[in-house]
């Protein structure tokens, strides 16, 4: 009984050391995961003046590999919009490390400020453009009046949306704050307003497009489009107007 154990025993670590060797096939001793750090944070560049680099450091296990690191980016200094730059760096086994900045082309010369804190018009926002949000809220078996939108101005003309999509999944339907469509958008001293990005961290995902946006006297309206087959017609009034 004694040699049958040890010979069990045996075949056990045998083929606990063949896993490990398959596992770890090509891989060096000790892998050291690289760390990427980033000077400063978000930048915002004036329309039409190049982006400077903040800068950044990158180390692989106490070792220096900043010069190892690959930048890319999307940015168009003649455009205003949100762009990023992301920055890589792999290590030897194959390993790689991503950070990514925000950079914000905006135009200066806009002086038309749009933030405040906005109420969905109930009667005037529609949902697939033939209910209104009220008749949504009455079907979902409340009379939730959805309030709190805000836009906060980040730069001229560049704003921070906490919900797009007007209360809509956080209030109307209570799917609470992770369903709470973020956006960033921006507006011109007429009042256009454009999308820029947008994102629900419930979903991982965003709007598909946001066409005729406007704000006038205190009042924002636009419509949009969301996974293809949801559309909105949005009227916010802002408070206190």
């Amino acid at each position: 009984m004694k040699n049958i154990k040890y010979l069990v025993i045996g075949a056990l670590v045998a083929m606990s050391l063949t896993s490990c060797d398959k596992d770890t096939e090509g891989l060096t001793d000790i892998t050291y995961y690289p760390v990427i750090t980033l000077e400063g944070g978000d930048v915002a560049v004036p329309v039409g003046q190049d982006y400077v680099d903040p800068g950044y450091t990158a180390d692989l296990g106490g070792e220096d590999v900043t010069n190892q690191v690959v930048v890319t980016t999307d940015f168009n200094k003649n455009e205003i919009g949100l762009y990023s730059v992301s920055y890589t760096v792999t290590n030897p086994d194959g390993f790689s490390a991503t950070e990514t900045r925000n950079v914000f082309v905006y135009d200066p010369s806009v002086t038309l400020d749009i933030s405040g804190t906005y109420d969905t018009d109930m009667e005037a926002s529609m949902y697939q453009q033939a209910r209104t949000y009220a008749d949504r809220a009455a079907y979902y078996g409340n009379t939730t009046q959805c309030t709190g939108i805000t836009f906060t101005q980040l730069l001229p003309g560049m704003f921070y949306v906490n919900d797009i999509f007007g209360g809509w999944y956080e209030q109307i339907r209570g799917y609470g704050a992770r369903y709470a469509m973020t956006a960033y958008v921006s507006v011109d001293n007429d009042g256009n307003i454009e999308l820029l990005d947008s994102y629900i961290a419930g979903w991982g995902d965003g709007i598909d497009y946001l066409d005729d946006g406007v704000y006038a006297d205190g009042t924002i309206t636009y419509s949009l489009c969301y996974a293809g087959q949801i559309y909105m017609d949005l009227v916010l009034n802002r408070v206190g107007d």
